[in-house]
């Protein structure tokens, strides 16, 4: 069977050099994108918008993000990662401008549905664009390191993602909507600019006789993965986007940069773990071949599905809910971020180099499936059931990512596994 070479690496020292660049680009976009999701959460919640109404407002930014990983690997084949990377930061740039320079009275659902969903597609472009850059300039035979990468890239993103959260609370506290979103706006277009000035050459060879029917992976592994992957996230997100922030402000009380700053600590640490688990993970995963497979994804899993029970069940029992929900939380982000990040190592080692953009893209567009789904029913399931029923909506998940992750490859099958993607991993 025909596959589609898309990007290959052609000088490793200025795909280096690139790679870093499109990290720190990432790392801007990641922040702005963390202060949008509060800013918006915030603001329009105290503008007596419903939990409803408010999921509402992320539902295109979730849409978008499905259809952007599955053309943005399309076109990062046939273009480069360098043109989804700068159209990535452009988008960005305009969304935010969307929403910074509306007049009040547009300021309705259906617009800011709309510059959400220009948003979504500049952030998927743009985290499309770096995982998929890593596996250039980490040796084909270096698999623990490949995961340390991973592992770094993906953690450090989160943290400023939790930066991002903070910041949107202050400046909504400090500055407002509208003008919280100017300075944000800045900060992006300070990005692209110091990009578009320093980077040099392409990032990766683009292929123009790539197909868009190859963004549909026939590999069993990444379909499997991807597919745990929808579980994994809509169980983060069914409590987390629009049900937890919700609560903490309405139930207990807190000021928008009291959850702006616990969410921001949170997914700081989350960052944080997701960068040392190859660290906390390595004796247990070196006593099954060396690095992490699916047998890891799958204890992490079901270990996972005990947090939110266990909070559910305390809140049930009328245990204080402050203290329930902040260690229930913390503990629920351990486990979640050693989790995440075994997966985003294993999407890497699934697939081949020549269809790395592609399958990366296929395997986020899961990614973005979840988190739609998640997102959806928080604000829906917070309506009529509470927070409560969020969290045992959220056990039901991880129990379904757990069970569709004993289909991966193991430690003892990985060499056929491996061989039988046809790539030099």
């Amino acid at each position: 069977m025909a596959t589609a070479e898309t990007l290959t690496p052609a000088k490793p020292a200025s795909n280096l050099r690139n790679y870093i660049l499109v990290t720190a680009a990432y790392w801007a976009d990641t922040l702005t994108d963390g202060a949008i999701r509060m800013l918006v959460l915030l603001y329009f919640n105290q503008q007596g918008y419903s939990a409803i109404e408010v999921a509402m407002l992320f539902l295109f930014y979730e849409v978008f993000g499905i259809v952007t990983n599955l053309v943005g690997g399309f076109l990062a084949a046939r273009l480069g990662l360098k043109a989804t990377l700068f159209s990535g930061l452009g988008m960005q740039v305009i969304a935010l401008g969307m929403l910074a320079l509306a007049a009040p009275a547009w300021l309705t659902i259906p617009y800011v549905m709309a510059a959400q969903a220009l948003s979504g597609i500049a952030k998927d472009l743009t985290k499309m664009s770096s995982k998929s850059a890593i596996k250039f300039v980490v040796a084909a035979d270096a698999q623990s390191t490949l995961f340390q990468w991973v592992a770094v890239l993906t953690g450090s993103k989160n943290a400023l993602k939790g930066v991002g959260f903070f910041v949107g609370g202050l400046l909504l506290y400090l500055l407002g909507f509208q003008n919280s979103l100017l300075v944000l706006a800045g900060l992006v277009l300070t990005a692209l600019l110091a990009t578009a000035l320093l980077m040099k050459g392409d990032l990766g060879v683009s292929n123009k006789k790539a197909k868009f029917s190859h963004m549909f992976s026939n590999n069993r592994a990444v379909n499997i993965l991807a597919a745990a992957r929808v579980f994994l996230f809509a169980s983060r997100d069914v409590w987390f986007v629009v049900g937890l922030p919700v609560f903490l402000y309405t139930v207990l009380g807190w000021t928008f940069w009291q959850v702006g700053g616990f969410l921001a600590v949170w997914i700081i640490g989350y960052g944080f773990v997701q960068a040392s688990a190859p660290a906390i993970l390595r004796r247990r995963y070196e006593a099954r071949g060396g690095t992490p497979d699916g047998a890891t994804a799958t204890w992490l899993a079901f270990l996972l599905a005990l947090f939110p029970a266990g909070i559910a069940a305390a809140l049930q029992a009328g245990i204080e809910p402050t203290l329930v929900v902040v260690v229930g939380l913390i503990a629920f982000g351990i486990v979640f971020a050693m989790n995440s990040a075994v997966h985003s190592y294993l999407i890497l080692a699934y697939t081949d180099s020549d269809k790395v953009a592609m399958n990366v893209g296929f395997y986020y567009m899961a990614n973005a499936c979840g988190r739609l789904a998640g997102t959806v029913l928080s604000g829906l399931l917070y309506q009529y059931a509470g927070l409560v029923g969020c969290l045992w909506t959220c056990v039901a998940f991880t129990l379904a990512a757990g069970l569709l992750s004993r289909l991966l490859p193991t430690a003892n099958q990985g060499h056929v596994a491996l061989a039988a993607l046809g790539g030099d991993e």
